[in-house]
């Protein structure tokens, strides 16, 4: 007998006109009508502008095959009725149009925002997306027009956003503006794709497009996104950076910083014979090897994610969470398997039973531990299990003595310190923020990980550049212990130090790069 919906219509029956009159398909039209009501006051559907499109939600029906309802474009958002709604399938056919107005209403029109609220609906399993063009998110993507994202940290409204803590660095995307929004469709699948745990995409000179699994998350995002938009803009104006920590004075090369008393055109640092270097707007740091012992890694925080990863899947397998390692690992085990990767073995299905699965788990995580292998399925577990572990007070992060005192010495300054490394940024947040010298994000301004790219590939620093906004590559200064990301980071532009640490390997001769014993040397 087939499921019965809300509506007393049976599930896969949502065309039928039974179902469109229906209660649900009634109260999303109401609903809708109200926010846009309630978003005009904001500032954000002013002009005609801006949009709005929710699924029909119905616990019979799942959300991919829900229905979609959207608003009409270039119509008075703020005297819309539920009627003047857009009714489509979920394939995206229209089911239902509204009835045209009498002059001076224009003929209505479907938003043009269809394709990209499609995306979000696609890629994203969206239940509501929002588009605003309100002012702040205009012209926060104009403050720097380098810029591919907008980044800011410890500001209490980053909690509402999903995903996100007081102390994560939030970064939203920023794609270029285009004529016509349907042309904006490329570019903003592919922000989407880029950024996995971003719930909006800025567009510049233009507005966002927010999205939730719900209503209320979309419309709880969508405030707290230009709450902070707003906040970066008026600590702008105050001369306050809002992408660091302690969100202190701007400090870059065309403001000019004070250094002991005395205005410099650029930022500059002096020597003891009294010459001037440029000084970086940035610093990117590796981890192993350059702030911390690689044996830290190979022999505490390794052996510790080895030996607990069967207990933190046994006890956590149901939580979203670890549901969300376990289908990393299983994709990447699956590719594993077809190039003859050793150590790979097949992951049973879920009905196979819970203990089944997670020992196959383990035997494939033990194996990619010992080959040492940079990959993001894996980084993500360990994160997880070493979040435990520090919870626990059974791990320490280790930096080297001189770290504390030169991140303290570049933050004075106003250079940004953001760290590069093959650990998920969870992972890093971790061990700088709980230390043996105690809580260090404090001096941090972002985390970078493989979801950037290989650290060995040239591309993924031209990735980072980009991001941090810098006006030439070699603004940035790259500090590794490893020739490869040296070589790599050099070919993208950026000046490059290698660290020469304790344990650290070997490096071929005559290979030209400067190399430092401690940071007191940079």
């Amino acid at each position: 007998m087939a499921a019965i919906g809300l509506n007393g219509v049976k599930v896969g029956t949502t065309s039928s006109q039974a179902y469109l009159e229906g209660k649900a398909v009634k109260e999303t039209r109401a609903l809708m009508a109200e926010l846009c009501r309630h978003f005009y006051t904001l500032g954000w559907v002013t002009g005609t502008g801006g949009s709005i499109s929710m699924k029909v939600h119905d616990d019979s029906i799942p959300r991919p095959q829900q229905l979609i309802l959207m608003a009409p474009s270039g119509v008075q958002k703020e005297r819309m009725e539920p009627e003047d709604m857009y009714v489509l399938s979920h394939s995206g056919s229209v089911l239902s149009a509204p009835s045209p107005k009498p002059w001076p209403h224009k003929p209505p029109k479907c938003s043009d925002c269809d394709p990209l609220f499609k995306k979000a609906y696609e890629m994203r399993d969206a239940a509501a997306v929002f588009h605003s063009h309100g002012i702040e998110s205009c012209l926060v993507t104009m403050i720097n027009p380098l810029s591919k994202e907008f980044r800011i940290t410890h500001m209490e409204m980053i909690k509402g956003i999903k995903g996100h803590g007081y102390y994560d660095e939030l970064v939203v995307p920023i794609i270029e503006n285009t004529a016509y929004e349907y042309q904006l469709t490329e570019s903003f699948a592919k922000a989407i794709e880029d950024y996995p745990k971003a719930t909006a995409v800025l567009v510049r000179n233009h507005g966002v497009f927010v999205w939730g699994d719900s209503w209320i998350s979309a419309k709880t995002q969508s405030e707290c996104y230009h709450y902070l938009f707003d906040a970066a803009l008026k600590l702008h104006q105050m001369g306050l950076d809002w992408s660091t920590p302690n969100h202190g004075p701007i400090q870059s090369a065309r403001r000019g910083l004070s250094i002991a008393g005395e205005s410099n055109v650029s930022v500059k640092a002096r020597k003891s014979n009294g010459d001037s270097d440029p000084l970086p707007r940035c610093v990117v740091l590796d981890i192993e090897g350059t702030t911390t012992p690689i044996s830290f890694v190979s022999e505490v925080l390794f052996p510790y994610a080895r030996d607990n990863v069967g207990r933190h899947l046994s006890l956590t397998y149901d939580t979203p969470e670890t549901k969300a390692d376990i289908k990393l690992l299983r994709s990447q085990v699956q590719s594993d398997l077809e190039q003859g990767i050793a150590g790979a073995v097949p992951i049973p299905p879920d009905d196979a039973g819970k203990q089944e699965v997670i020992a196959a788990l383990v035997a494939n995580v033990d194996a990619m531990i010992k080959a040492d292998r940079k990959i993001t399925a894996l980084k993500e577990l360990q994160g997880h299990i070493w979040k435990t572990g520090y919870e626990n007070n059974e791990l320490e992060g280790i930096v080297y003595d001189d770290v504390p005192e030169a991140l303290e010495k570049w933050h004075a300054l106003g250079i940004k310190v953001y760290i590069y490394s093959s650990g998920s940024r969870l992972a890093q947040r971790l061990i700088f923020g709980k230390t043996n010298h105690g809580d260090l994000r404090k001096y941090l301004s972002g985390f970078f990980d493989t979801t950037v790219g290989n650290k060995r590939e040239t591309r993924s620093y031209v990735e980072i550049s980009e991001s941090l906004g810098v006006e030439k590559p070699s603004d940035i200064l790259f500090v590794t212990d490893v020739y490869q990301e040296a070589t790599a980071a050099t070919a993208a532009g950026l000046e490059v130090i290698i660290s020469i640490r304790p344990g650290n390997g070997p490096l071929p001769d005559n290979h030209g790069f400067k190399t430092i014993k401690s940071f007191s040397e940079i």
